[in-house]
């Protein structure tokens, strides 16, 4: 009540009234400790019809990359890295819709109106948008990372950072959790060496160890083997592994073959997730280690198969870029159609990094960082690199003249 989340009304005769529940969650530190119990009222909002109820459900949320690029830059210069928690950031936004709901067990009214978002709501996620903030201050510049109620926030001045934590604490309820040390489940350690990354806590129990993630020569089918006894821990496994890449690029690949049969696992695709588990068993150590460096470059590399997958021939891109010494971004994944040829395969990998070097160049004119030295993409295919500045089409390379032309202009920009 004290945050006006909802008002008593009388019921509209039609109206749809979604109900609620008691959600109940353990809450811990960093390192795993026990802190506090904690109990939240959430409604049911898979009750409400999309298009009669709620009509937008989209809200932006803060890339991985965009947090290590943030951090990236801030290591680079040294700066101090704070971590905040908002309170009840759900009822921070204010609802457009019209939502009647009803009231927790024991209250004599049976129904209210929400005036703002809460947990369980469709469009409360765009009521609370989460995103990255960029601030400038004469000569200071400051960033802010937004993740519902999770704050980053890092600053060139240690009084810049103090004055906007001042200004935040007027308008919000929040808690300030000093130096970054946990977001978004990534353990982050400071050094005068610069950042470390790792999800290590909790895994020790996982199984024995492996030297390698995955089988390289190993060609996985769709229907080899039996189906699993049970696809939804096949799935929950896969969905574990896909947040373990935010720190561990070496995963990548491995991950993203496994992914790619959740629809219907079998029995040889569990064995790679079992080999993946072992592989994380022996490599606890591993994380992403961000450096002190200067920031002067965006260095890509990326590579590809060709027809690598059994059943449908598609091959499989990958690539990662580099922001000075320090890796911010990569990707690992199956193609949407068939290549023809290699140099095919290795150029459609190419576009793929080249929008990604876009999309980060952009990111960093936004943060106001400038990038004196041209960019550069790595590719191993002669063929391809040839495609690049070629102005000639060829009979084999009409269709994919697209991709050819979105890179050679990118190209000739330097």
């Amino acid at each position: 009540m004290a945050n006006d989340t909802w008002r008593l009304v009388s019921r509209p005769p039609g109206v749809n009234v979604v109900t609620g529940k008691w959600l109940y969650k353990h809450k811990f530190y960093s390192d795993g400790t026990l802190t506090h119990h904690k109990a939240r009222w959430v409604v049911r909002g898979f009750s409400q019809q999309p298009g009669v109820d709620y009509d937008e459900t989209f809200s932006p949320v803060v890339k991985q990359a965009t947090v290590r690029v943030v951090l990236s830059i801030a290591a680079s210069h040294a700066w101090p890295i704070h971590q905040l928690d908002v309170k009840n950031a759900f009822l921070h936004g204010q609802l457009t819709e019209t939502v009647y709901c009803q009231q927790t067990p024991g209250f004599v009214d049976p129904s209210a109106r929400l005036a703002r978002g809460t947990s369980g709501l469709p469009a409360t996620s765009v009521a609370s948008a989460s995103s990255l903030r960029p601030r400038t201050h004469r000569d200071s510049v400051a960033y802010l990372l937004l993740y519902v109620d999770d704050i980053v926030l890092t600053a060139s001045l240690t009084a810049l950072l103090q004055h906007i934590t001042e200004r935040l604490h007027t308008e919000f309820a929040m808690t300030d959790l000093g130096n970054l040390h946990h977001f978004l489940g990534v353990s982050v350690t400071r050094s005068s060496d610069g950042l470390f990354l790792s999800r290590r806590h909790g895994l020790a129990w996982l199984c024995h160890s492996t030297a390698t993630p995955v089988d390289t020569q190993a060609k996985l089918s769709a229907t080899d083997g039996a189906p699993v006894a049970d696809a939804a821990a096949y799935r929950s496994f896969a969905g574990a592994l896909q947040y373990l890449t935010l720190t561990r690029p070496d995963l990548a690949y491995a991950v993203q073959q496994v992914c790619l049969f959740m629809h219907d696992p079998r029995e040889l695709h569990l064995a790679l997730i079992k080999r993946i588990l072992r592989y994380i068993k022996g490599t606890l150590s591993i994380g992403l280690h961000i450096g002190v460096g200067l920031v002067q470059s965006l260095t890509a590399y990326s590579d590809a198969d060709w027809a690598g997958c059994p059943d449908s021939r598609r091959s499989t891109s990958g690539y990662g870029v580099f922001l000075g010494d320090n890796l911010v971004s990569w990707s690992s994944k199956r193609q949407t159609t068939v290549s023809c040829s290699s140099a095919e395969a290795e150029y459609r990998a190419v576009a793929h990094a080249v929008a990604e070097c876009c999309w980060l160049q952009q990111l960093l004119q936004e943060l106001h960082i400038s990038i004196p030295l041209a960019t550069i993409v790595y590719c191993e295919n002669i063929s391809a690199i040839y495609m690049t500045a070629d102005p000639v089409h060829h009979r084999r390379t009409k269709h994919i003249e697209i991709d050819i032309h979105f890179v050679r202009k990118k190209v000739a920009l330097g």
